[in-house]
């Protein structure tokens, strides 16, 4: 069973190599491959992962079975490796979350107020995804969302929508005193 899955494995077949690693170490939780089999199932699932705006079943996958090969065995010699490869996937993930909360916000008032589903997704990424590099561009996605839903506002909910504006600013501006969209920020804040 074993040779089956790296025979997939090497002909880049890694969703039936990743289900024949499951079955080997399901099957053999104690066996001589068990290890290398939680080892490659991760990876033939990592490898089949799609870029971020598709569907990331895959990814999802093969986090879960990259995070069970550390639970298990966190003093293999591939346990460095895999922690990387996991922190990538993730990067992945949050950039599919990056994606759309940039069409949230392209979308604006169409079909209801999609500034604030971005505002939305962007917070919940950033709650799941704390270390992303994509952070700042979180941050400045809602402080856009938050001041076009204040500019688009009926007269009644403007005044507490732009002090969520500015605090919204202030966060940007704590977060990353020289970050990338400083200016576009400051503009923000004038207006």
């Amino acid at each position: 069973l074993y040779l089956l899955a790296r025979s997939a494995f090497m002909q880049k077949d890694y969703q039936s190599s990743g289900a024949y690693f499951e079955a080997y170490y399901k099957n053999y939780p104690r066996g001589e491959y068990a290890e290398l089999s939680r080892y490659y199932a991760g990876i033939g699932y990592s490898k089949s992962s799609p870029e971020p705006k598709l569907d990331q079943t895959d990814t999802y996958k093969a986090i879960e079975e990259l995070q069970n090969f550390v639970d298990y065995y966190p003093n293999s010699d591939k346990t460095e490796e895999v922690r990387a490869l996991i922190f990538t996937l993730q990067e992945k993930l949050a950039e599919k979350e990056l994606l759309s909360v940039k069409l949230y916000y392209n979308l604006g008032n169409y079909r209801g107020n999609n500034y604030q589903a971005a505002i939305i997704t962007a917070n919940n990424a950033l709650m799941d995804y704390p270390f992303t590099e994509y952070k700042e561009d979180f941050a400045i996605l809602i402080l856009r969302s938050r001041y076009q839903e204040a500019l688009q506002s009926v007269e009644e909910k403007k005044l507490e929508r732009f002090r969520g504006v500015i605090d919204e600013y202030y966060n940007y501006m704590n977060e990353f005193p020289e970050g990338a969209y400083k200016k576009e920020a400051e503009k923000i804040l004038k207006t």
